[in-house]
């Protein structure tokens, strides 16, 4: 699906370019439904990841090695600007970092393995589905109502903007919690997904050496976790709860502690 990541990016930055005109400065200043952050700091984080996807900063072993303290920490270097200057960087460096992220799908550059710090290794050609899910995942989640404050309207998400989103998502769950999130899987259960961007994945107990669950195409256990692929964007990145959104068949107890854990940054 690499090509596949790139479109659903282009696609998913585009919609957000249609709504960014369309929001006051009071909305922008609007708590958003990312705890902790207005509207703006949104923004503020995607303009944060792009940039640096354009000019990577060198390392600095002072900075938060947890993911989600990293990026407050970078949204919390730009709540002094003013909106337009957040949004002034997002616009300079978006489209320079869609640009990147298609030269990346070229071989022999899009197999390389790319550590993104807190969050695993990925081939580099995968990290145009982590803009796809990001940009997706805060637009619809965050921003927009109903879960979000902005009363604007897109149109109904497609396969080609989620089945990427998922894809990445999937491709992170084994490494984002490691043993913590593999302790819970002891016997194999599947993730059955429906709608835009169904999937069907078994999810194995960690067997290797390095303690981490390992993901099967297809369903291969009788415990079973069915929801749309559009809720487990939400469900699996801890914005709503799961219990909302699943319908667990077999045995329960297998599926539940894995569910009740599972929380994709």
């Amino acid at each position: 699906m690499t090509r596949a990541g790139i479109a659903a990016a282009r696609m998913s930055t585009a919609h957000l370019a249609e709504i960014v005109p369309q929001v006051d400065d009071a909305q922008w200043e609007l708590p958003s439904a990312c705890e902790g952050w207005r509207v703006i700091d949104v923004m503020a984080h995607l303009a944060a990841l792009a940039s640096e996807a354009v000019d990577p900063p060198p390392p600095d072993p002072s900075l938060p090695r947890n993911r989600e303290r990293y990026h407050d920490l970078r949204v919390d270097e730009r709540r002094g600007l003013s909106h337009a200057d957040v949004l002034a960087e997002w616009r300079l460096s978006t489209p320079r970092q869609l640009d990147l992220l298609e030269a990346a799908q070229e071989p022999p550059a899009a197999g390389e393995p790319v550590e993104v710090p807190g969050l695993g290794t990925y081939p580099r050609h995968l990290l145009a589905n982590t803009m796809a899910f990001n940009v997706f995942c805060h637009l619809r989640n965050d921003m927009l109502a109903p879960d979000g404050p902005l009363p604007f309207a897109l149109p109904e998400p497609t396969d080609g903007e989620v089945a990427p989103a998922v894809e990445f998502m999937l491709a992170g769950l084994p490494q984002m919690q490691g043993p913590e999130l593999a302790a819970t899987v002891t016997r194999p259960l599947v993730l059955d997904l429906t709608g835009p961007g169904a999937t069907t994945v078994t999810v194995l107990p960690a067997d290797g050496p390095d303690g981490r669950l390992t993901l099967a195409p297809g369903a291969d256990a009788p415990t079973r976790v069915r929801s749309t692929a559009l809720d487990f964007i939400a469900w699996a990145t801890t914005r709503t709860p799961w219990r909302d959104h699943c319908r667990i068949t077999g045995d329960a107890s297998a599926a539940t502690p894995f569910l009740d854990r599972l929380d994709i940054i």
